[in-house]
Parts: C-alpha cells; structure tokens; sequence
C-alpha cells in the first residue's frame, strides 16, 4: 500500500499542478489567517503562506527541488506582476516629479547600505562566498534579485529565505521607527517601505494608501535597477 501511495506521489510531481496547488492554497489561507488576526504588521501575510507550505512540504514528505520544479511556472508571473505597479506609479507621476531630487540623492546610498550590512555581518561570521553572494541581493524584489544571485554565484533558496525576512522584519521596523519619530508622510513611508522591504514592503504600504504604494513602487523598483548595476560590479572589485 505504502508502495502505491509513493508511486502516486511521483506521479503527481511530475506534473506542476500539485506544486501549484499547494501555493495557491496556502496563499489563500495566509490572506484569510491574516485577515482573522486583524493584519499584523509583524506577521504579513506571505510569511504565514509560507510557514504554511513548508509544513506541508514537511508533511507529505515532498522534496523541496521537486515542489520547486513544479512552481516555476508561478514564477515566471513573477515579472508581469512587477511590471504592473507602474499603473499606481503613473496614476502619481506629478508627486514623484516633485521630489526627483531628494528620490535620488537617497536612493544610492540606501541601496549600498541595505546590501552591505547583510554582507558585512555574514563576512564576520566566516560565511563562504556562496553565502554572501546569496544576502547581497536580499533587500531587491525577486525577479531581479533571481538574476543577480545567479550572476554573483549565490543559492537562490537560500536568497529567497533573505528576501522573506528582510521584508517582515523591514515592514516591522519601518513602522516602529514611523510612530516613534512621528512620520506621517505617505510618500516617505512608502518610498521607505519600498527600498527596505521590496514588495512585501510595498504590500503594506499599498495598505496604507494609493500614495504610499505608488512610492513603494517607485522605491522598489529604482533599488532593484541600481542594485542590478552596481551588486555585480562591487563583486568584481572586491574580487568575491
């Protein structure tokens, strides 16, 4: 019986439709978990899906390349999806007109510091050069930062385990850090949320407001092309 329940299995992963149906389920069952507990800025939504999907990877015993080599079709919406937050982006194209030059005097060195201190504290702690190639790209959204962690050399898995803490703990801080210093701004606070927390950062800020989340977009995305740009030319100079 054990026999025939395994060979099932393997039938079923060799198709993308079980992979697939397992994120979509707990995708939809992290929005309602995060809904019931009244959207925690600590706890999103995405980290509950996830947390959900690996006990149930865990649980059925499924091996993570296979369940990975089932959802890459999810993945490829990955960049349509990314592509379409520039309709919020030019729904509030004259605010960002406004402020084009504190956007870019802020940008660079926000972007350089969100790579360099994951990288720096990994270096201290003796981590190989896989890692470090792996954070480096942690603070960037996923379809870009797939590619720069593939071109430094680093494990994808490994990235997106980076890229999903960074996010929480980047929406959780940035929300902390907004009531004690009274910051109100939507436009700071998204255009902040966007840089550190990539999309789950522009999620919460789309919660915030249009404004918010048109900002997170543009955030999102500016540190997503400057760190495609200046990530793999730092590494050549570092000789990593």
């Amino acid at each position: 019986m054990s026999e025939s329940l395994a060979l099932l299995r393997e039938h079923l992963l060799a198709t993308p439709m079980p992979a697939i149906a397992l994120t979509l389920a707990a995708f939809l069952a992290g929005n309602r978990l995060f809904l019931r507990l009244n959207r925690p800025s600590w706890c999103p939504a995405i980290l509950i899906a996830a947390m959900l999907l690996a006990a149930s990877l865990a649980l059925l015993g499924i091996d993570y390349g296979d369940y990975r080599r089932g959802a890459g079709w999810l993945m490829l919406l990955l960049g349509p999806a990314t592509v379409a937050l520039g309709v919020p982006l030019f729904q509030q194209l004259p605010r960002i007109r406004d402020l084009w030059r504190p956007i870019l005097i802020s940008l660079p060195p926000a972007a350089m510091l969100a790579a360099f201190y994951s990288v720096a504290l990994a270096w201290l702690l003796d981590a190989s050069p896989e890692v470090l190639a792996s954070l480096a790209p942690k603070s960037v959204t996923a379809p870009i930062a797939i590619g720069i962690t593939e071109q430094l050399g680093g494990v994808i898995p490994l990235m997106m385990g980076g890229l999903l803490i960074t996010g929480v703990m980047s929406t959780a801080c940035v929300g902390a850090l907004a009531r004690y210093l009274s910051i109100r701004d939507p436009r700071v606070l998204g255009f902040v949320l966007g840089v550190n927390g990539h999309v789950i950062g522009t999620v919460r800020a789309f919660e915030l407001g249009p404004t918010a989340g048109a900002f997170a977009s543009l955030g999102m995305s500016l540190t997503g092309i400057f760190s495609a740009l200046f990530l793999p030319l730092a590494w050549r100079l570092l000789g990593l």
